[in-house]
């Protein structure tokens, strides 16, 4: 067997870099000093290491990801998710490379409320996602009931609201978020997702009060 017909046999299609972030500098979060000449942090993430967090209070708790994450880079290998079976195979690939620590889902993203420059003050509110079009931004649908005097009957009415996501939760349409008010973060977002509770079954359309 000649050597060229080998090495096409065992050729194996290298891994894209997808890059979320536009910025080609250097991004290193402000509270870590990288240069240090003593070995008092390992250059691990996480507690302990190279890594800075906080605790948003409120009795939220910090996601593991956030804590363990790296926030600099990510590097995964092309998983066309075509079809059903396309997306169990993107879903498989995402949680065995969190297992070993081959993925890293997360970003530099400095309008997270675990690892960024953001405070939660203000209102907690609880909505369903209806949207994740938009880059690390979700849509969050708040359905209530008016009082009309009048009729003394009670009306259908919702509000949409836009909310910013870190790279430490994964959202998907149906998902329960609590979200936590905070500074302007751009033109229309003014909260920040706290927690992610994932729907269960099937999704219906319906008015979630009744």
């Amino acid at each position: 067997m000649s050597p060229l017909i080998a090495l096409q046999e065992h050729h194996v299609p290298q891994a894209t870099e997808l890059t979320v972030q536009s910025e080609r500098a250097f991004q290193k979060q402000p509270h870590i000093f990288l240069n240090s000449k003593t070995k008092t942090k390992s250059a691990r993430p996480g507690k302990g290491g190279r890594r800075w967090y906080k605790d948003v209070g409120l009795g939220f708790r910090t996601p593991k990801t956030a804590i363990e994450g790296s926030y600099i880079d990510m590097r995964r290998r092309n998983v066309r998710a075509t079809g059903q079976r396309g997306k169990e195979e993107m879903g498989k690939h995402y949680n065995i490379s969190m297992e070993m620590g081959l993925l890293t889902l997360d970003q530099t993203d400095k309008k997270c409320p675990f690892t960024g420059l953001v405070s939660i003050r203000g209102r907690i509110l609880t909505g369903t996602v209806v949207s994740t079009k938009m880059h690390r931004t979700v849509i969050i649908r708040r359905e209530y009931l008016h009082y009309i005097p009048k009729y003394s009957r009670y009306e259908k009415r919702h509000k949409n609201l836009a909310a910013h996501v870190s790279p430490a939760f994964r959202v998907e349409e149906g998902d329960q978020v609590t979200v936590g008010q905070c500074r302007p973060l751009s033109k229309t977002v003014r909260f920040n997702v706290l927690r992610v509770l994932p729907r269960t079954g099937k999704a219906v359309k319906q008015f979630s009060k009744f």
